[in-house]
């Protein structure tokens, strides 16, 4: 099955997911770097960093309903740039194989694979089959299935989902998703609360 073999190598899994934290993390958050995945404008004046997993329900419920309406009124205008940094979760052989499908994806194709690993993952945890979940993913990859086979397979890419889940816990995002406004943690994570962070970024504050 595909890269399935990440999820028997990984050790890491996030202790938790979904629901707020009881205290912000006082931790700091790590620079973002060419590494990362990233969309919108890189000198955007608002650097917004999302930690999410693809086997966690509330991340897929962000994506689907509040991302589309998000990236238009802010990463579409310039004025944020998101950086999506995988804090995978449990069960994780979902979650270690999707967070290796997305980062071996073109990296201009990263969000659209997000996306797809999102809107499919109900249907995983209603007992389809995680072939199924993979196919529309892969198909907005701009890779073939043997590349990202082979791409998932190498210690470069459990390198970089280890980076992720080590900023988390640099960070002491412990829960996904989790969003940080020009480096400040946010807790509200709808638009209407994340709106509110950025305007306030924006303006300094």
């Amino acid at each position: 099955m595909l890269i399935l073999a990440l999820a028997l190598l990984a050790p890491v899994v996030a202790a938790s997911a979904s629901g707020s934290d009881s205290a912000l993390a006082q931790q700091v958050l790590a620079p973002v770097t060419a590494a990362d995945r990233s969309i919108g404008r890189a000198d955007a004046p608002v650097t917004v960093v999302e930690y999410a997993s693809f086997a966690c329900n509330h991340c897929a419920d962000w994506h689907m309903f509040v991302y589309p309406a998000f990236k238009t009124r802010f990463i579409d205008t310039g004025q944020v740039r998101l950086v999506f940094r995988n804090l995978p979760t449990l069960p994780e052989e979902m979650s270690l194989p999707g967070a290796a499908l997305a980062r071996c994806a073109a990296p201009e194709r990263f969000f659209d694979v997000a996306s797809a690993l999102m809107l499919g993952q109900d249907a995983v945890f209603r007992g389809g089959t995680r072939e199924d979940w993979y196919a529309p993913a892969i198909a907005v990859s701009g890779r073939t299935k043997a590349q990202l086979e082979a791409c998932a397979a190498t210690p470069a890419t459990l390198a970089a989902i280890n980076r992720d889940v080590e900023s988390a816990n640099a960070a002491g995002a412990n829960t996904t998703p989790a969003f940080f406004v020009n480096g400040r943690r946010v807790t509200d994570r709808s638009l209407g609360g994340l709106e509110v962070a950025i305007r306030a970024a924006a303006a300094g504050q």
